[in-house]
């Protein structure tokens, strides 16, 4: 019959069963077309590659991560696929894997089963979690927002719940942004600890592979399968280090974390009380070899702005190892990029063999001075990130305050190669709250392991912490000058903390007083305090929209925060109250020359 009806095309059977074959073409096509549309909905847009490989039978091994699923960031080699590295024009012009990455193996052969490769941002740069090509996955915890990279779709995963945990890489903030802007656990361990074999490079001297996980005790579980054996945990007391001088780079009230981190000692066991710190100085005081790419354009090499230097050899050291692992390639196949992730490459590419000792010699004395910072039982808290994310689709990109801020952070671990491990903190004010631990290179089971203690008692802690009211204030006008005046006195004795205690108790006793406001800045600009001089230079422009030393000592706190684009307006501001004012005008010109 088939022969006959191929015969005679006026056959009314023939134009049925093409009539029913196109119908099903059609409907074959639309329903795929539906469900590529629908698949960014069903799982976030997390996966660039879905499949499944199952545990590898261990019959005289109990495995740990049975029943436990994980994702995989396209930077692992897995056995028949291709790497893509988040990019079309590298897989299309590189084969299939011979090997599967030593981590994946060893994941596997403790019962997990992998369900596919995420999207990640191109060649492992950037920090935003977009990609030109595979789109931008999106972040279940703020839907409106990015979920920051690079590790981004692996990130995505683990806060979707698609998976228990996923594996990803941590460079410059590769797991630590995503998981704070995701909130969820991130964990980078010490430089060196975990196998890179079957990882494609970005910059091995600060490559580590990472993991996300939502529970404490799963990112424990993937860290004692991945860690090397000879790092054994011995219970010790457990020393707290807050670096104040850092929170002032968050938008989250560091009393806040505070209040969350003291509380959650005073219910456990084996912690000593809290100490305070400040960081900058201490890598100012500790890492000599840093003082030659100090930016003299910047005020003071203790303060935060030392983090821009340590920013700047990360930034060099990557770029000098990328170049060298990659630059054959990219000068024979000239790939498409996304637009940030061009400059980051041609930044790479033309970077030269300049200072590169003095770059490994600064990451030695950062590894040594938090070594002996740190020693077997100190824990460093900083915020993990500065600011809320941005929100997706949006033309601007990344300012570079938001870059400076963020990297200055990540910096630490990166260079020093100390383990660090992301921990969220819900929201405050639509964003997402994040702290960090850091301890010193090595003990890497030994954070993961006061994680794991603390973890559920800090979640306790956060509703109590966001819900604390702020002190109130009210009158008393005659005794709160005679305050002010004395906090004067203090002031220009030197006597910067005591000024900050009259202005305090002036502004306790009269709180709409610019004045009390503004000279306690300038108070807490002595101590290095910049985030609460900006507070209350805030303040004071509340209470006196033309103060000009308001807007001078915020410009001033701002510029000291990396946020150059408000401290610029804030002295044009001043500039135009009094146009001859000269400290306005000379950080006008500082700050111009310095984007120059």
């Amino acid at each position: 019959m088939s022969k006959s009806l191929k015969l005679n095309a006026s056959n009314p059977k023939v134009w049925l069963l093409i009539g029913i074959g196109l119908a099903g073409a059609v409907v074959l096509v639309e329903t795929r077309r539906r469900r590529r549309r629908k698949l960014p909905n069903e799982d976030f847009g997390a996966f660039v590659e879905r499949f499944e490989l199952l545990p590898i039978p261990q019959p005289d091994q109990t495995q740990t991560l049975s029943s436990l699923s994980f994702a995989i960031k396209d930077i692992f080699d897995v056995k028949g696929y291709v790497t893509g590295f988040g990019n079309p024009h590298w897989k299309r012009t590189h084969s299939e894997a011979g090997k599967t990455a030593i981590v994946i193996t060893a994941l596997l052969s403790n019962g997990a089963t992998c369900l596919g490769k995420t999207v990640m941002d191109e060649f492992s740069f950037g920090i935003s979690g977009e990609n030109k090509f595979y789109g931008t996955p999106i972040n279940p915890y703020l839907t409106s927002s990015i979920p920051g990279g690079s590790s981004s779709g692996s990130a995505v995963a683990v806060a979707a719940r698609l998976v228990d945990f996923a594996i990803g890489t941590d460079t410059t903030g590769c797991v630590r942004i995503p998981a704070a802007f995701c909130g969820i656990l991130g964990f980078r361990p010490s430089h060196g600890v975990v196998s890179t074999i079957g990882v494609l490079p970005n910059a091995q001297s600060l490559d580590t592979v990472g993991w996300f996980a939502r529970d404490a005790s799963v990112l424990r579980h993937v860290g004692l399968v991945l860690l090397p054996t000879n790092l054994v945990e011995v219970k010790r007391t457990r020393r707290i280090l807050f670096a104040d001088d850092l929170f002032q780079l968050s938008k989250v009230p560091s009393q806040k974390t505070v209040y969350v981190i003291d509380k959650a000692i005073e219910k456990l066991s084996g912690y000593q009380s809290p100490h305070h710190m400040n960081i900058c100085q201490y890598i100012a005081s500790n890492v000599p070899s840093l003082k030659g790419f100090h930016d003299k354009l910047t005020q003071q090499q203790n303060g935060v702005s030392i983090l821009k230097d340590l920013t700047l050899v990360m930034f060099s050291l990557q770029g000098y190892e990328f170049k060298t692992n990659h630059e054959e390639w990219f000068k024979s196949v000239k790939p498409r990029l996304g637009r940030a992730v061009s400059e980051r490459v041609i930044a790479a590419m033309n970077s030269t063999h300049d200072h590169v000792k003095t770059l490994y010699k600064v990451r030695n004395e950062m590894r040594v001075a938090f070594q002996r910072l740190l020693k077997d039982d100190g824990i460093l808290v900083i915020p993990t990130v500065p600011d809320d994310p941005l929100k997706r689709n949006t033309e601007k990109g990344f300012s570079s305050e938001f870059h400076d801020r963020a990297f200055a952070l990540s910096s630490i671990a990166s260079i020093s190669g100390c383990c660090q491990v992301a921990i969220p903190l819900g929201c405050h004010k639509d964003c997402c709250a994040s702290v960090s631990f850091i301890s010193a290179h090595g003990a890497d089971k030994f954070l993961l392991n006061t994680v794991l203690d603390m973890y559920t008692t800090i979640q306790e802690q956060v509703s109590v912490a966001y819900a604390l009211p702020l002190p109130d204030t009210n009158g008393g006008i005659e005794t709160s000058d005679l305050l002010k005046e004395k906090g004067n006195a203090a002031f220009k004795g030197r006597l910067w903390n005591k000024a900050v205690d009259y202005y305090t108790e002036a502004i306790n006793l009269n709180g709409e007083n610019a004045t009390y406001f503004s000279n306690r800045a300038a108070a807490y600009l002595e101590l290095g305090c910049f985030q609460e001089a900006e507070e209350d230079c805030n303040k004071a422009i509340l209470h006196d929209k033309k103060n000009v030393k308001a807007y001078l000592r915020r410009g001033t706190a701002r510029e000291q925060l990396l946020r150059y684009t408000e401290a610029l307006k804030d002295f044009q501001h001043a500039l135009v109250l009094e146009p001859q004012n000269k400290t306005a005008s000379l950080a006008e010109k500082r700050l111009r020359k310095s984007w120059s």
